[in-house]
């Protein structure tokens, strides 16, 4: 624990030798017990979650049966449209799913695993400028974020994405430290893959990989560019070569690109999910504002996020600044300032987009800041304590943790429930007990800087830590989840809106419904019907019509699709449901021109689709894309209403397509 406070000891014991005989030690038993208690925690409970989002989970079932609906991420296994992102993320459930068969572990035990890794990751990131303590901290806090408990037990593609982003900032350290450019190609190529788990949001690290690395990298200026050039060309191609490859194979040989009105995967990148996301352009009439509150500089500190992310944000700011100011007159390539510029330069970048984009935002993306804050707080501290002669030193940790107890305090109390109110009171209190102790960080002793260490970690780890095991403890299905026992007054959607108290998984409530919701505590069904799917989470995560489900497999063999629906949401759950194809028209939103209404027709005289199920679609939408533009959705269902016989099957609404058209 002294180690903290000696500089000449910020280096933690070098690497056995190959004849090193392997032995426990303190650190080693440490890392394994928090690895092993993440990897319980992620893993607890887990099935009860069942297919989670079911639109990536249809996508992974697809990609197991189908090689080609793997490689290209589709949606249905007779590949008809894509998700809306790249799918390196359904690589890897797909792969699980083919070996060990469909199910709820299949398909988020990797997302566990990733999780697990991560924060191995970003104790080795810390360890390489800190003691091994301070690893373990970082660790900690890291598994410890709300957001982080959330999303690593739920089959989005940020799993994927953070693990990689952390993977590639532990290259660019190792790079700053031995010089090596494969260290950067490493990074390169790292990036390139997280691209491809979710687009540009993947870049947002780039800034302080590039700036860090010019500024502490080993060697002249025209080395360290040299190898800033390899780590762009690396990531050029490892993302570059599955865009190359969707762009020139034929339209007719692939599925649909989803979220694109032109089969463009450039165009998904650089619209829906590029500037749509940042200006909340509505790009060929897709929905890109849907789902997004008022922008500006306090929302990741209010309502949703603020629980998910925040509790250590206000401090990870202060020692940031603070930290860079007490290296000031470091030598260039210092390793410890270089690991808090990368970590903190990564929390500034992501954290102003996540704060002022104004097209879809949910409360679930702040999890791409958790490792930073964590790594920025750890090491900050760090530096601070051994510059606690300054007096600077010791009124910014003392303003730090007295800031954190307070912002805890606040944090916890927006619940309204009972558990957390108590908690709140024990983070204040031993909060400010911590805070007072650093104003006399200079004449700690061993056994004080121990105690004193030990009860901050406590106080700042109570907040996150009550927030995560209720998140860990609650099933999370839909599209839109968030964390905590409250979300915000849509039932789903986020944005730092109004927060609702008793506030469970996927749109529904563990206590008291609050104004405007049923009784049953499920979220209001949403316009344009809901093609067979009843209750579960916004936009999906609901049980499927049994008697549907049971007509629409008969005789599935003799059908390329056994049903087609406008929306991913309904395709999604009868595909799960049944493990047979279901053509989504029109893709996550209903609004894609995935498929003109004459392919459809030809489909249906080929006798290639047996059902037609009526509703669906993302929000009632009806089809309709920017304004009057009508999609090929809205004409598809006007053909099949006006030229086939409607009948109900359970609850639902379905056209038979195979009897022919009136």
């Amino acid at each position: 624990m002294t180690q903290l406070l000696d500089p000449q000891t910020a280096r933690s014991a070098p690497e056995p030798t190959p004849t090193t005989r392997w032995r426990p030690t303190p650190e080693r038993a440490s890392l394994m017990i928090l690895l092993a208690l993440t990897a319980v925690a992620y893993l607890w409970t887990l099935a009860e979650s069942g297919y989670a989002n079911q639109y990536y989970s249809a996508a992974a079932q697809a990609g197991g049966e189908s090689w080609k609906a793997w490689f290209f991420g589709a949606l249905d296994a007779s590949s008809s449209i894509t998700v809306d992102k790249p799918p390196a993320s359904l690589w890897v459930t797909g792969l699980s799913v083919r070996i060990f068969g469909l199910s709820s572990w299949s398909i988020l035990v990797p997302q566990a695993l990733m999780g697990v890794a991560t924060v191995g990751l970003v104790h080795g990131l810390v360890k390489k400028v800190a003691p091994w303590q301070a690893g373990i901290a970082a660790g900690a806090f890291t598994a410890l974020t709300p957001a982080a408990a959330l999303m690593f037990r739920f089959n989005n593609p940020d799993a994927l994405l953070l693990l990689l982003l952390v993977g590639a900032g532990f290259s660019t350290l190792k790079a700053i430290e031995t010089g090596k450019g494969r260290w950067m190609v490493l990074a390169g190529v790292l990036l390139g893959f997280a691209f491809l788990a979710k687009m540009l949001q993947a870049f947002l690290i780039i800034p302080a990989i590039a700036v860090v690395y010019l500024i502490a990298g080993k060697g002249s200026l025209g080395r360290r560019m040299a190898h800033g050039v390899a780590c762009f060309v690396a990531m050029v191609v490892s993302a570059g070569w599955y865009i190359a490859i969707v762009e020139l194979v034929p339209e007719s040989w692939r599925p649909y690109i989803d979220g694109s009105t032109g089969n463009s995967l450039l165009e998904l990148t650089l619209g829906y999910n590029g500037v749509g996301r940042l200006n909340g352009g509505d790009y060929g009439g897709l929905g890109n504002a849907g789902f997004s509150s008022a922008a500006g500089a306090l929302r990741l500190f209010q309502g949703v996020s603020g629980g998910m992310v925040s509790w250590l944000l206000p401090a990870a700011l202060l020692l940031l600044v603070t930290g860079l100011v007490a290296l000031r007159k470091t030598p260039r390539t210092d390793l410890t300032r270089a690991a808090l510029m990368l970590s903190g330069t990564t929390m500034l970048v992501t954290g102003l987009v996540f704060s002022f984009m104004e097209g879809i935002y949910h409360d679930y993306y702040v999890v791409a800041l958790a490792p930073w804050i964590a790594i920025t707080v750890v090491v900050g501290t760090v530096i601070l304590l051994r510059d606690r002669d300054s007096l600077l030193a010791r009124i910014t940790l003392t303003v730090a943790m007295a800031g954190s107890s307070v912002w805890g305090w606040m944090l916890l109390g927006q619940s309204g429930q009972q558990p957390y109110d108590a908690l709140r009171w024990h983070v204040l209190i031993i909060g400010l007990g911590v805070a007072a102790a650093f104003v006399f960080a200079d004449r700690f002793t061993r056994r004080a800087s121990a105690a004193v260490l030990a009860a901050a970690a406590v106080a700042l780890g109570i907040g996150p830590a009550a927030y995560a095991l209720q998140t860990i403890g609650s099933p999370h299905t839909g599209s839109i989840v968030t964390a905590g026992p409250y979300q915000s007054g849509m039932g789903g959607p986020g944005g730092g809106g109004r927060a609702m108290p008793g506030g469970g998984p996927g749109g529904q409530f563990n206590g008291t419904p609050p104004t405007g919701t049923p009784p049953n505590g499920q979220p209001q069904q949403m316009p344009g019907g809901d093609g067979g799917i009843r209750g579960g989470g916004m936009m999906g995560g609901g049980q499927v019509d049994e008697e549907l489900a049971d007509a629409v497999s008969t005789n599935a063999g003799n059908y390329t699709w056994v049903a087609a629906s406008i929306g991913s949401q309904t395709a999604a759950g009868l595909q799960l449901e049944t493990g047979e194809a279901v053509m989504a028209i029109g893709g996550f939103n209903g609004t894609s021109n995935s498929i003109a209404l004459e392919q459809f027709q030809e489909y249906v005289a080929e006798g290639e689709i047996h059902y037609f199920i009526a509703g669906g679609g993302m929000g009632g939408m009806g089809g309709m894309r920017g304004g009057d533009e009508t999609s090929s959705a809205s004409e598809i269902t006007a053909w099949v209403t006006e030229n086939f016989t409607e009948t109900t099957i359970g609850d639902t609404t379905v056209y038979d397509l195979t009897e022919g058209a009136s």
